[in-house]
């Protein structure tokens, strides 16, 4: 009878090339909330929750100060060609953690809890290290009307 072959795939090493790459703007968003976060914790506010998830999006850290619940929005950037970071924090943006906000409210059952927005800006150069911008109260909401 013939020898009998392998099939091709069996035996070819897998190539480093074909593993997915880490994401660069992934990582630079994990340092920023990292970095982030700890700003906050030395500024005094205590952390409640990381990246909380809801159908309507997502808010990157919320804290708590005193009594006001603290929503977060981190923006981390390496140059300062586009603007400030924090400039990337849209009126849409803005409407959008506030349905999330109150979602959380809601299901941590925080209603009657004061709260604000905060943004947290992050720049720095390429390899280099982070230095953090807390904005507080860096936004309100009015109802349209």
């Amino acid at each position: 009878p013939p020898a009998r072959r392998r099939p091709a795939a069996a035996t070819s090493p897998v190539r480093l090339a074909e593993r997915p790459r880490p994401d660069t703007r992934q990582r630079l968003g994990r340092d920023g909330e990292a970095a982030a976060e700890a700003a906050l914790r030395r500024a005094g506010l205590r952390i409640l929750e990381r990246r909380f998830r809801m159908r309507l999006g997502e808010i990157d850290l919320i804290a708590e100060d005193g009594e006001v619940i603290v929503f977060v929005e981190v923006k981390t950037r390496r140059l300062a060609g586009y603007g400030r970071p924090a400039e990337a924090v849209t009126p849409r943006k803005q409407r959008r953690m506030a349905r999330v906000a109150l979602g959380y409210l809601q299901r941590t059952r925080r209603l009657d809890r004061p709260c604000r927005f905060d943004v947290v800006e992050l720049l720095g150069p390429p390899g280099g290290e982070l230095r953090a911008r807390h904005i507080v109260d860096a936004f309100r909401l009015w109802p349209s009307g």
